[in-house]
């Protein structure tokens, strides 16, 4: 048995539905196309109407070594080329910097300042969208490719290229002050230091002096002393040889007289006198005995006696006494002493201070240099003025805004299409 039910050839419902898309596309194609107008128009708007916004940047790179030689010779304060770009960057990027900067140029920023905002609130919106600072590799950090790359947007309206390179030179300037001040304590705390050391050479060297002046004068004091005991005890001596002298010219005299010799005689004079005779007889006496005081006389021995009574003074018969007197006088100045108490400079006596002085006239000397002329790195691109902006761009919001209304407007087409077939579609059925 046959049967008279047949099945409808198939289409495929890609290509059904491409052509009803089309086909509801073409018939509203003048709605899409005011659409897509409408939507142009108004990107185009946008486009003109939006602030452009520019981008300005700077590069800066370590400075060549004997920029920093003066500074680095100085022994003083080190900084290779690296450290001193590493010192800028962080200035740069520094809050207290970048505010420093905001202060003392808000001419440049009157854009920023809006009312019932404070200054730090104005800075806080420049601070967190316009600069940005870009370090290389820090693995790949040498001198030849050591950079600092600082990039600012800003709207129209605002002096971009004054900002920015106001900012790198005023971080720079913030740092050179930085190192001046640091040069500064330093030296000041060096010079302080050997100043110290002289201040303490200088006192031992008085205190060596007093102790060589308490030395020389205990000394002279200790032989005053010693001389004036010799003396008086010299004295002493020659007193009691001279009382010793006039007891044995008691005794002799007393001898004498009783001999009955006025005159000085000898033993065989004495002799001869006892025995006179015609016969004239030369003799001559040889005696190594000394011969006793008696036979000097009672007169010559009175007369010793009479003057040894009379004397007043017995130094003079001891040499020793003379040269006891010019010591004493010799001892009343110490010349020594007074050489010492009449140095005027007494600094060119200290010893082992040349090389501090020759530390303070070189630290003394260091001050002359110009730390505002010291280049602490090299701006390798400064910011020049932009020759477009970079946004917005016009172009894309034209073509994009181009692409949404034609979008827009096949959708609209599609809707329109879709809620005028629904009721065919009932009926149909």
């Amino acid at each position: 048995m046959s049967s008279n039910f047949r099945i409808p050839p198939a289409h495929s419902s890609g290509e059904i539905d491409l052509a009803v898309i089309f086909n509801a596309a073409w018939r509203q194609k003048k709605l899409i196309a005011l659409v897509a107008l409408i939507i142009t128009f108004l990107s185009v708007a946008y486009a003109y109407w939006v602030t452009p916004e520019y981008q300005v940047s700077s590069v800066l790179r370590p400075a060549a070594i004997n920029e920093l030689d003066a500074l680095n010779r100085s022994e003083v304060y080190r900084l290779p080329p690296n450290e001193a770009l590493t010192r800028v960057g962080a200035a740069l990027e520094s809050y207290d910097t970048r505010l420093g900067f905001f202060r003392a140029n808000r001419s440049l920023f009157s854009r920023f300042e809006q009312p019932g905002r404070t200054l730090e609130q104005s800075f806080e919106e420049f601070n967190r969208n316009s600069i940005n600072l870009i370090l290389p590799d820090p693995k790949k950090v040498d001198l030849l490719s050591a950079y600092i790359r600082l990039e600012m947007i800003y709207p129209k309206g605002i002096d971009g290229v004054a900002i920015l390179n106001g900012f790198v030179n005023y971080a720079i300037n913030i740092e050179r002050a930085q190192i001046a001040a640091d040069m500064d304590v330093i030296i000041k705390n060096r010079l302080r230091e050997l100043k110290g050391k002289l201040d303490a050479a200088r006192s031992n060297y008085e205190n060596d002096k007093e102790a060589k002046i308490a030395k020389l004068l205990e000394a002279d004091n200790l032989r005053r002393a010693q001389l004036q005991d010799e003396l008086k005890a010299l004295r002493s001596q020659l007193k009691t040889l001279r009382a010793d002298r006039m007891a044995q010219l008691d005794e002799a005299i007393v001898i004498a007289k009783s001999l009955n010799i006025k005159k000085p005689t000898t033993p065989s004079a004495l002799s001869e006198s006892d025995h006179s005779g015609s016969s004239s007889v030369m003799r001559t006496e040889i005696n190594n005995q000394q011969i006793p005081l008696y036979f000097m006389g009672a007169e010559t021995l009175e007369a010793e006696r009479t003057a040894l009574r009379q004397r007043k003074s017995d130094d003079f018969t001891e040499g020793r006494i003379a040269q006891i007197a010019k010591e004493l006088e010799l001892l009343k100045e110490n010349r020594q002493i007074e050489v010492l108490n009449r140095r005027e400079n007494e600094d060119l006596f200290l010893s082992g201070i040349e090389p501090l002085r020759a530390e303070m006239a070189r630290l003394n000397n260091l001050k002359n240099i110009d730390i505002n002329t010291l280049k602490l790195v090299a701006i390798d691109k400064e910011a020049l003025e932009p020759l477009s902006p970079i946004k917005p761009n016009k172009r894309l919001i034209v073509l994009t805004g181009l692409f949404i209304g034609l979008c827009l407007g096949v959708g609209i087409a599609l809707l329109i299409s879709i809620s005028r077939s629904g009721p065919r579609l009932s009926k149909s059925s």
